[in-house]
């Protein structure tokens, strides 16, 4: 089976090169937990692979038998703009990954779009830089997010890694005429979209966003969820991360009897530390 690099090796060399082609992944956990972090780094480390194949092998090695690369990478965001992201991203990863890795990543901006219908000053997310066309809208012409977003991913989606940041902004964005029920009947049509697609699609979410019961819709919802959380062990707190479901990842892990992952950030990004198994 095929698979995308999630771009952190010591997973990826687990679970056969990373995650089957045509996959939705949630990946949710506490604020600093892990799940930003490992947003950029899928992100990141995918792109320093076509940019930069030397600082590619420095810090993930060689590839899975099974792994190819997607074609593209984008980065879709409904709040920030590129320079803001590439601040953040800076903040968790070597200032010389993010800017080999820049350049073959496509960051989109949605916040027009987003903030649209809302009370914020338009100067505000527009930005003096952006034109009438680069906005998208104007008047009656203008369309709603949810719309805007999936537009993008019929454009540019086939055989890419598309990085989501958040999922918990499309929920937020939902129109008065719209409920929970029909952002999940959306995830189940994206997912249903990705099997023709191919490619990976990394959808972020900070757990408390939603409540259990709406976390369970949106786990049905996806192919494969990823939860991150800290742990306190003595005096220490440790980051943690662990597959609640995952098709045709799971399996190979429960194979090796591993039920957690204990996490770092370094200069790289996230990476797997340690792993815990069934004893």
């Amino acid at each position: 089976m095929a698979t995308i690099p999630f771009g952190i090796s010591r997973l990826d060399s687990r679970i056969g090169g990373g995650a089957p082609e045509g996959s939705v992944v949630l990946l949710s956990g506490e604020a600093g937990a892990g799940a930003r972090e490992f947003l950029y780094t899928a992100t990141m480390m995918n792109a320093v692979e076509s940019a930069d194949r030397e600082l590619f092998d420095l810090h993930y090695g060689d590839l899975h038998e099974n792994a190819v690369l997607p074609e593209e990478i984008h980065y879709v965001s409904f709040t920030a703009d590129q320079s803001e992201l590439q601040r953040e991203i800076a903040f968790t990863m070597d200032q010389e990954i993010v800017m080999a890795g820049t350049d073959a990543v496509t960051f989109t901006d949605l916040s027009p779009e987003y903030f649209q219908l809302s009370p914020v000053p338009r100067g505000w997310y527009a930005g003096a830089h952006r034109s009438v066309q680069d906005l998208g809208h104007t008047g009656e012409d203008s369309r709603d997010v949810l719309e805007r977003f999936a537009d993008y991913l019929d454009e540019h989606a086939r055989g890419s890694l598309v990085v989501v940041d958040s999922l918990n902004d499309l929920i937020g964005a939902r129109s008065s005429d719209m409920d929970f029920a029909d952002v999940v009947m959306t995830l189940k049509g994206l997912r249903k979209a990705a099997r023709e697609w191919g490619g990976l699609i990394l959808l972020h979410l900070t757990r408390d966003a939603v409540t259990q019961e709406e976390f369970g819709s949106l786990m049905t919802s996806v192919d494969g969820t990823v939860q991150f959380a800290w742990e306190s062990g003595g005096n220490e707190r440790v980051r943690t991360m662990f597959v609640r479901e995952f098709r045709g990842v799971l399996g190979r892990l429960e194979e090796e009897d591993i039920v957690q992952f204990e996490t770092e950030i370094h200069d790289a990004g996230f990476d797997v530390s340690d792993v815990r198994k069934i004893r």
